[in-house]
């Protein structure tokens, strides 16, 4: 096994909100496909040498703060993405802190009100 992790789904209630909001953040397009009773738009990923996910709108799918917590490649320095979730309509929850030889990590509260991180090594 390469990685434990190969997908993740966010979820979301308003779907349009959300993908707005996460493109915003990453400077970067969200690829929508809609499926009968689901809706989602998946984040940039090399899906033959990587882990993918995506954000989803569909019954059962319930934003939280609570639960998983999923860290997003926050590139060179996550302080560039970081400084684009409030201007965006998230609220950062920790701020870009040092995790030793690991690089960094910061916390954000997206505009569904899931609790979702950061990781850089700057």
């Amino acid at each position: 096994m390469k990685n434990a992790i190969n997908w993740f789904e966010i979820p979301v209630k308003n779907f349009d909100k959300a993908k707005k909001f996460y493109e915003t953040i990453l400077g970067a397009g969200m690829q929508p496909m809609e499926m009968p009773g689901m809706r989602s738009a998946f984040f940039p990923a090399d899906l033959q040498n990587g882990i993918g996910g995506c954000i989803t709108q569909a019954n059962g799918y319930e934003p939280s703060k609570a639960g998983s917590l999923v860290y997003l490649n926050g590139g060179d320095d996550l302080s560039v993405m970081l400084a684009r979730v409030e201007k965006a309509g998230g609220k950062i929850l920790l701020p870009k802190t040092a995790i030793g030889k690991n690089g960094f990590m910061a916390h954000f509260e997206d505009t569904e009100g899931n609790k979702v991180a950061f990781h850089s090594m700057k």
